[in-house]
Formats: structure tokens, C-alpha cells, sequence
């Protein structure tokens, strides 16, 4: 019965347009309320303890290191170096606009702001090519959502710290997934480009290769840092954050000099505003996830999916197709705060590896980023590229099918996870 109480109150308040971190909180005290143990004490003390975590130091600095890459000129220049590296294939713009989102996601890990950045630039350079626009825009918000696959990623952080799981070992074990992610968009946009009358850009010389790898390379040095930090024990993901955004911070006022001292201000209050979003919501979900133990709701789930316990292939396509559907209608980090603290018993349960399952949740929630209704990025492309949003989702369409092949083969064999992450690791 606490489960009914959880969901419809959970759903009831979302379905009235209550903002999402309110609606937890709401639930949070329906769940009090039905168990016989209201106490204000209890909102209280959970938000400040979900907000006094280390750990999520991380998240801020990470959104401002993707702020300050954006204002400071980095992403243009890893947009330029892909260009003069792949531009002259046929389709190879579309190339270009995943080869940067990879490049991108392991420098910011925001799918929102590596989209916007790819859209601005690419969408009318593309569209002047004769590509097809909502499939060029289709595609840059599936590359888009690689961004919270790839390390750093502030998805990794915020799970890792809802289900207590090593964030270092999330890094590394979401670099071939999402690495898998962009090749399987690679493939897919070479079979639909075949349809379009396209022109290829012209074959940059070997100068010109040489000059914008020259240009670039202090924007593709920073993922170097960042993971070869943390892979080499010299610093912790949070202490990583601080370097990435330092180092965004040096690179874009001081050798790109595209980023002014009077645009820090509006630069450190756009980081703070998206960073106050994602830690009331934190807090918030945390209030649940400490009355969903109170209430045993793990364990009634259990009981529903009994026979799967011992069936971990298909226990994780049930769990998977659930959080699909979910992510149709829910925002990537509620997705994790809400699902996280009913899922990890169970999986834990199953005999699941954690962070193999971690890194798939990620992937299945970044995946509901391109689907209606909530679909962000979708609206992000459409709204950055100036193109209709029902078109967006039309041109996205054969490139969802592909990453949600790619979620599935990885659930079929998990081993493409866990083997290189334990190499990596």
C-alpha cells in the first residue's frame, strides 16, 4: 500500500504542475503522514544533510567549467579541428557534430550546453550544405546526450551519490559506452545521409589541419587532464571539477582571450543558477529516498519481481524498457533521484555489478533527454537552431533507434562494460 501512496503523490502533484523538487518534498510528507511518523524534523534534517556532501562540490564547478569552455571560445575550436580533420567526407559535417560532442562531453559533461554550442554553429553550416535540417538538428541532440555518458559527468555524480557508488570507477566505466554511443550515430548518419543532395566541404591542406590542430589543442589537453588525473590518483572527480573549471577559467582569458572580465559575472551566474536547480532537487530526493527505506518500498517492489531476482539479463530489460518509459516524462537528474533509491536493493539483490547498472541508468536517462514530451535537449535544438520542435523529433528519430540499440546490446553483454572498466580502473 506505501507504494500506491508513493506514486500517486508523487504523480498527483507533478500531473498539477508542481515543480518536481516540491513535488518530492510533498511525497516525502504524504509518506510520513500514511506511516504515523509526520515530523518536520525530518525534511529538515535530510535536505541539509543531502546538501552537505563533498562529493557534490563537483557539480558546480563542472557547470561552470562547461560555461566558462563555451564564453572562452574552446568549444569553436574543437568544432574547427573536427571540421578540418573530417569536413570534406561526404556527410561529413555530421561526423564533425559528433566528433566534437565526444571531444565536448569529456570536457563539460552538460548535454544541455554542448547541444546549444554544436546547434549555434553547426544547424546553418549544415543547412547552407543542403543537408536536411531536422535531421541535422536530430542528430546534434543525440550527440548531444553523450555529454552525461562520458566522463565527467554530473549524472555519475549525482547517482553515485544517491546509490553510495564509486564515482572514479562511473568515469571509467562509462568510456566505451559512450564512445559506442557516437559510433553508432556515426554509422546511422551515414545510411540516412545517403538521401541528401549534399556538398562536401573542400579538403583542408595539411597547414591548415596542422594550424587547427594547434588552435585547439590547448581546448583538447583538458579532458587529458581531467581523466588522466583521476586515473593516476593524483586527484578525487570533485577536486578534478575545480582544475577543469581553473583551467577553462586560464584558457579562455588568457591564451584564446575570447572571455573578458566583465562577462565572468554572467557567466558565474548562469553556472549558479543551473547548480541551485540540481542541488534543491538533490535535497529534495533525499527526504524521499529516507522514507522510501522507512517504508520498506524496495522490498515490496522485490516482491512483485520475485522471479526475476535470479534472472539478472532479464531483470535488466524489464528495469531498462520501465525507465525508458519513465524518461518520457521525467527530466534526466529527477529521473535519478527518484529511481535510484528504489532500484539499487534490487539490483543489489540480483547479484548486479552497481556500477555496470549505474552506467546503463545514465545512458537510458540521457536517452529520455530526445524523447516527447519533456525531451530538454529537443527543445534546446529547436529552440537554438530555430527549428520547429515537431521536426526535431521526426529527424532525431533513426538515431534514438540507434542508441537505444546500443543501451540493449550493452545489456546483453555486459561484459562491454565491465571488462574495459576494470582495465581502465
Amino acid at each position: 500500500m506505501t507504494l500506491v501512496v508513493f506514486i500517486v503523490s508523487l504523480l498527483g502533484a507533478m500531473a498539477v504542475g508542481v515543480p518536481v523538487a516540491f513535488a518530492l518534498m510533498f511525497c516525502g510528507v504524504v509518506l510520513m503522514w500514511f506511516m504515523g511518523m509526520f515530523n518536520t524534523q525530518i525534511i529538515a534534517q535530510n535536505m541539509i544533510a543531502g546538501a552537505d556532501t563533498f562529493t557534490l562540490l563537483a557539480i558546480p564547478f563542472f557547470i561552470l567549467a562547461g560555461e566558462l569552455m563555451n564564453a572562452g571560445g574552446l568549444s569553436r575550436r574543437i568544432i574547427d579541428f573536427a571540421i578540418a580533420c573530417v569536413g570534406h567526407i561526404r556527410g561529413g559535417l555530421g561526423i564533425v557534430a559528433i566528433m566534437a560532442a565526444v571531444i565536448m562531453a569529456s570536457i563539460s559533461g552538460s548535454a544541455a550546453a554542448d547541444t546549444a554550442a554544436l546547434a549555434a554553429i553547426l544547424i546553418p553550416m549544415m543547412a547552407k550544405a543542403g543537408y536536411n535540417v531536422p535531421r541535422s538538428a536530430g542528430l546534434i541532440a543525440a550527440g548531444g546526450v553523450i555529454a552525461p555518458v562520458i566522463p565527467p559527468s554530473m549524472a555519475f555524480i549525482v547517482f553515485g551519490v544517491s546509490a553510495n557508488v564509486s564515482i572514479t570507477q562511473l568515469f571509467m566505466a562509462g568510456i566505451v559506452p559512450g564512445l559506442m554511443m557516437g559510433s553508432a550515430l556515426i554509422a546511422t548518419w551515414l545510411i540516412v545521409v545517403r538521401k541528401d543532395k549534399v556538398e562536401a566541404l573542400p579538403r583542408a591542406p595539411m597547414k591548415e589541419r596542422v594550424r587547427a590542430t594547434g588552435r585547439a589543442l590547448w581546448a583538447l589537453g583538458m579532458p587529458v587532464i581531467i581523466l588522466g588525473g583521476i586515473k593516476a590518483g593524483v586527484v578525487t572527480p570533485t577536486e578534478a571539477a575545480v582544475v577543469a573549471a581553473a583551467y577553462a577559467l586560464f584558457v579562455g582569458m588568457f591564451i584564446y582571450r575570447e572571455l573578458s572580465p566583465r562577462e565572468l559575472p554572467h557567466v558565474i551566474l548562469q553556472a549558479a543558477k543551473t547548480t541551485a536547480v540540481i542541488m534543491f532537487l538533490v535535497c529534495a530526493a533525499l527526504v524521499s529516498a529516507w522514507l522510501i527505506t522507512a517504508a520498506n518500498i524496495p522490498a515490496e517492489i522485490t516482491g512483485y519481481i520475485e522471479p526475476l531476482i535470479n534472472r539478472p539479463t532479464l531483470l535488466m530489460i524489464v528495469i531498462m524498457l520501465v525507465v525508458l518509459v519513465v524518461g518520457t516524462a521525467l527530466d534526466l537528474t529527477p529521473t535519478i533521484l527518484i529511481l535510484t533509491p528504489v532500484l539499487m536493493p534490487i539490483i543489489k539483490q540480483a547479484g548486479i555489478d552497481p556500477v555496470y547498472f549505474g552506467v546503463l541508468f545514465i545512458m537510458n536517462t540521457c536517452i529520455g533527454l530526445l524523447t516527447p514530451p519533456v525531451g530538454v535537449v529537443l527543445n534546446v535544438v529547436s529552440g537554438v537552431g530555430r527549428v520547429p520542435l515537431g521536426k526535431v523529433t521526426v529527424g532525431v528519430a533513426p538515431f534514438l533507434v540507434a542508441q537505444v540499440a546500443v543501451l540493449f546490446a550493452l545489456v546483453l553483454f555486459p561484459d562491454l562494460v565491465l571488462v574495459p572498466a576494470r582495465w581502465l580502473h
